[in-house]
Order: C-alpha cells, then sequence, then structure tokens
C-alpha cells in the first residue's frame, strides 16, 4: 500500500527501462514499485520544481477561477485534461488555450511559461441541439433550438432516436468541437458515426419521423 500518491519515472531493474513508479516511501533513497511489473526497489527520486497557476474554467457561459500546481517543465497542452478544485466544485476540465503574457495565448507551453490556463468543464456539459421540424405534417414551424445537458461521457450516434425535452429525435450530424481529441472530420454524419457529448459543438437532429435532409 502506498504511503504517498506520488509517482516518479525512474529505470527500473526489473523491466529494464524506465518507467513510471508508485513512491512507497519518499526520502534520500526512496522505495518505489514499478506499475509495469511490480517490481520494488530503492532509487533517489529527483524532486521536479512545482509552480501554482490559475486555472479558468467555463461551463455554459459561466466562468470560476481557481489555482492548480503543475510540474514546471510540463507541457500544459490544448486538449489535456485534468482535475482542478474549484470554489464551486472539483470539475474535470479540458484546455482550451494558455496564456503566457497579456493577450498572448498559444496552444502549448511549459507550465513555468504560463500566466493562465484557459479550460471547459467536460465531466457535464451543456450540448447546443438544432432540430429540423417534421416535413408533411400541414404546419409551418420553424427549426428550433435547445440545449441538451448531459454527461460528459454520454455518447452520441448518428442514427440513434435521442429524447430532446417533450420530443423524440433522430441524430443526423454531430459536428465537433476544434479542442477534442482527433476524429476522423469536424463533421459527422454516417450512419454509426459516433462522438462525446464533451466533444461535440453542436447535435443535429430531426423529428424521428420525418424524411431526409441535409444537415450542413
Amino acid at each position: 500500500m502506498s504511503d504517498t500518491n506520488e509517482r516518479a519515472t525512474v529505470g527500473c531493474p526489473g523491466c529494464g527501462d524506465r518507467t513510471a513508479h508508485e513512491v512507497l516511501r519518499p526520502g534520500g533513497q526512496a522505495t518505489v514499485r514499478c506499475t509495469d511489473c511490480g517490481h520494488t526497489h530503492k532509487t533517489r527520486v529527483e524532486r521536479s520544481e512545482r509552480v501554482e497557476r490559475e486555472v479558468v474554467v467555463s461551463q455554459e457561459g459561466d466562468s470560476v477561477a481557481a489555482t492548480r500546481a503543475f510540474d514546471a517543465a510540463e507541457t500544459v497542452a490544448t486538449g489535456d485534461e485534468f482535475v482542478v478544485d474549484t470554489p464551486a466544485a472539483i470539475l474535470q476540465v479540458r484546455v482550451t488555450a494558455v496564456e503566457t503574457g497579456p493577450e498572448e495565448r498559444t496552444e502549448a507551453a511549459p507550465a513555468r511559461d504560463a500566466t493562465t490556463v484557459w479550460t471547459r468543464a467536460v465531466d457535464n456539459v451543456g450540448v447546443p441541439v438544432t432540430v429540423h421540424p417534421k416535413e408533411g405534417d400541414g404546419q409551418t414551424r420553424e427549426t428550433e433550438s435547445s440545449l441538451l445537458r448531459v454527461p460528459g461521457d454520454h455518447e452520441f450516434v448518428v442514427g440513434e432516436e435521442v429524447d430532446v425535452g417533450d420530443d423524440r429525435v433522430e441524430v443526423v450530424g454531430l459536428q465537433i468541437r476544434s479542442d477534442a481529441p482527433e476524429y476522423r472530420h469536424d463533421k459527422l454524419d454516417h450512419e454509426g458515426d459516433r462522438a462525446f457529448a464533451r466533444d461535440l459543438k453542436r447535435l443535429y437532429a430531426r423529428d424521428a419521423r420525418s424524411s431526409a435532409w441535409s444537415v450542413w
């Protein structure tokens, strides 16, 4: 059982490689256990410099500021995800930009060079939904927009039916955010295409009984 939550990358006599180790007992000659092969041994663990950086979390139009410790040499990049303890709640967030100076934002920088890390919450998200009106019902209706609140790891699939308010609709298109991990395209509209809610900029749908239409 580990005495700390600390981890370090050191050489492992069991694996013969540099791997991530749990620090079981810190000290000049720390006791560590390899997370790959489980070999326990003693070694010197170099302590990296830590820096506190402001983290701004955006969630559905609101923002809250907090601080978080990073390894000074750690690269903080757009798309990175981590947990941050804000005054309101502990949130899973994704980096959207790294500020290195007044009005200077970049996609990646060492933590020591960052002044502010801009993020958005991804554990629970609001997905904008555009619903095309049902065709042939004899009524003149407008395309409707709404916000669907779901867990960030909820997966939407093109061709599936979902409830949006009181309506049952069919998913016909998924528009992917620019900060999301790599997808095949930034617009997905083939049957079976799927994406997580936290990666969506917008979801397109139509009444489940209406005929096909052009999403984009």
